[in-house]
């Protein structure tokens, strides 16, 4: 099958978190299945051009009252046989951030401008690509209007497009490109679909919100999260037009790059070990200890790396840290996001400089360390739709300790006698949203790393667990099947 991707970051060209991680892995992982591949993504000036040549197909697109022209960047995603169609457009792309300004740190005004000239040159610049797909795959909001566009824009009568079928992923409900209505124009569709029955959302424009009218199927990145969301607590303002989709919605649970996160050959650390040999865990967790100036004490290392946002349960760990404190553990902290939250971290670090390090700011190979020195993993999301770092931990032997929610809920087994006996406990699940619960969710997890067998049996369980794409990309591969025998019903 010809699949087309559409997305606003792919790893390891452009990323800013698990969006870029999930497309560049399912890529991956559906060539591997025989499909032929395809990636369209917008030319950062960050992106890395690496296997990208600049090509002379040119078209053109409008970005707000203007028109501009697009450039045609085209090559290999590395190390795979996945093409990779790069939109260059200096206009709307050349800046300094993907969707924010980091001088100011508030999203650029023009995003929609931005990104409706993303979608619309996509649909201008793939006939000239001499292929043609036989779904296309739209992630998130950036791309979402891709699908509106072919369900009711001039598009669906192009050649090149007419019966297009299209699936639309969410990676996260709460990120819906939300714009003024008087910028409706901008999105260039037509005026019936720029209504309450397309992409007007109470007086605004939900970009997301047209493409999970327009796309034939829907899908989002965990089992759990697609029955959360079609719930008023989780759905963002859009549980009910998620229910009214609720039998085109599916939950494919994301997987992990098993050749980028493996403790058995990542370069980034200072030893490296297997499940059947972890002897190396121990030298990376004295490496990462010296690396953020903590002491190398034998107290439960604790790791986490994540935007520090309201979602990810940031405010719930500040409320807690007092108590956390009277808990023999360490605490590592990488990451960056509400300058109130970086504030009090790193207020936290200087009160406790022999157990709390934090690092602002991300960096890929300190990532991978933390993964592999830390004993334990944090994450106490709010919401979660899926989460890539627990899966990531337990690869790596690094017991997660997380809140019962979306992929969390769907991942990480919780260590009770019965589930250790079966051999199926991976680590340490809480419910209540209250630093009580995250403390005694601690406290649980020192008491069993002070019973070293108990602990090993638990680093093993996890380590041996298969979060590969091989199952996440059949089960889209069927999606796309469905995709192709339904067609959207125009506003």
């Amino acid at each position: 099958m010809n699949v087309l991707h559409v997305a606003s970051e792919l790893a390891p060209l452009i990323k800013t978190g698990g969006l870029g991680d999930v497309t560049g892995a399912l890529s991956k992982a559906l060539a591997a299945q025989g499909h032929a591949v395809r990636v369209l993504v917008p030319a950062y000036r960050s992106l890395s051009r690496q296997g990208l040549a600049r090509t002379e197909i040119v078209v053109t697109a409008p970005f707000g009252a203007q028109d501009v022209r697009v450039r045609v960047w085209s090559g290999l995603l590395p190390g795979t046989e996945v093409i990779v169609h790069a939109l260059d457009a200096p206009e709307a792309f050349d800046r300094d951030g993907l969707y924010q300004d980091p001088a100011r740190g508030t999203d650029y005004p023009d995003n929609l401008a931005r990104f409706s000239l993303f979608c619309r040159a996509v649909l201008a610049a793939m006939p000239h690509l001499d292929w043609r797909p036989d779904v296309v795959h739209a992630h998130d909001w950036h791309a979402a209007l891709v699908c509106a566009h072919l369900a009711w824009g001039e598009a669906r009568s192009m050649p090149a497009w007419q019966g297009m079928p299209t699936v639309l992923t969410v990676h996260n409900l709460a990120y819906q490109g939300l714009f003024p209505a008087a910028q409706g124009a901008q999105t260039g569709l037509p005026s019936a679909a720029r209504g309450q029955g397309g992409v007007g959302f109470r007086g605004q424009v939900n970009c997301l919100k047209g493409g999970l009218l327009s796309a034939d199927r829907l899908t989002t990145v965990s089992p759990t999260y697609a029955r959360e969301i079609q719930t008023a607590e989780f759905g963002c303002g859009l549980d009910a037009v998620l229910r009214r989709r609720a039998e085109d919605l599916t939950g494919i649970l994301n997987g992990i790059d098993v050749d980028v996160w493996n403790p058995a050959t990542d370069s980034h650390l200072a030893a490296r070990y297997a499940a059947e040999d972890p002897a190396g865990k121990a030298a990376c967790k004295r490496a990462l200890q010296h690396e953020l100036g903590l002491p190398e004490r034998p107290d439960l290392l604790i790791g986490m790396v994540q935007r520090l946002v309201e979602q990810k349960g940031v405010d719930l760990l500040l409320a807690a840290l007092a108590e956390l404190m009277a808990v023999p553990v360490q605490l590592v902290v990488l990451g960056s996001g509400a300058a109130s939250y970086e504030a009090q971290l790193q207020a936290a670090a200087r009160h406790h400089p022999d157990r709390v390090a934090v690092r602002l700011g991300f960096d890929e190979a300190l990532a991978h360390q933390i993964e592999a020195g830390a004993d334990a993993f944090l994450m106490p999301s709010r919401f979660e739709p899926c989460g890539l770092n627990q899966m990531y931990s337990m690869r790596y032997g690094t017991v997660p300790i997380v809140r019962r929610v979306g992929g969390l809920a769907d991942t990480v087994v919780d260590l009770t006698p019965a589930t250790l006996d079966a051999g199926t406990a991976t680590g340490i699940v809480f419910d209540a949203y209250t630093p009580v619960a995250l403390v005694a969710a601690v406290a649980r997890a020192t008491a069993a790393f002070a019973r070293p067998a108990r602990w090993r049996r638990l680093m093993h369980h996890g380590m041996t667990r298969d979060f590969s794409w091989t199952q996440a990309a059949g089960a889209y591969a069927r999606v796309y099947e469905q995709a192709r025998t339904r067609q959207a019903v125009a506003p």
